[in-house]
């Protein structure tokens, strides 16, 4: 399990548009990495949206704002046109970036269980490490609170 002060495990991942995103490559920013169960759905909407809003001043901050869900390139793009979206959306489609940051976990859902992104966010400063953690995120005005803590690291 990841720690405030770990080093951020690298990725690189597909993400909407066609391109592709390396973690590593993206320093001296600040990076924030939210982990989101599925495209279109009422409060992955509700957070890509708020993070959207919000874009420019995370840019203002020094900061990027990357989604991750196993959705497929595909889906991310269609995801964007529909919301207008101004944040970055990676595939992680193997679940392979889920697992090494601990969001890829057991949901219990009416008593059903199965395997599912945990809705979860990591800042992640400037030298790569792990500057915070938000678990079990509730996302309406998630987005607002992160920003807090992007413009204080």
């Amino acid at each position: 399990m990841l720690s405030t002060g770990d080093l951020a495990p690298d990725f690189t991942l597909p993400r909407d548009g066609g391109e592709t995103v390396t973690l590593s490559a993206l320093k001296p920013a600040k990076v924030v990495l939210y982990f989101y169960p599925r495209d279109d759905t009422p409060g992955c909407t509700t957070e890509a949206t708020e993070f959207t809003a919000l874009a420019a001043k995370f840019e203002a901050a020094g900061a990027k704002v990357i989604g991750v869900s196993k959705d497929t390139v595909a889906k991310h793009d269609k995801f964007v046109a529909k919301h207008d979206l101004g944040v970055m959306l990676v595939s992680d489609a193997e679940s392979d970036v889920c697992e090494r940051y601990g969001t890829w976990v057991e949901k219990n859902m009416y008593g059903k269980k199965s395997m599912g992104i945990e809705r979860a966010t990591f800042l992640i400063d400037a030298e790569g490490r792990v500057a915070q953690i938000w678990r079990k995120v509730k996302a309406k005005g998630h987005a607002a609170e992160v920003l807090d803590a992007v413009r204080g690291a």
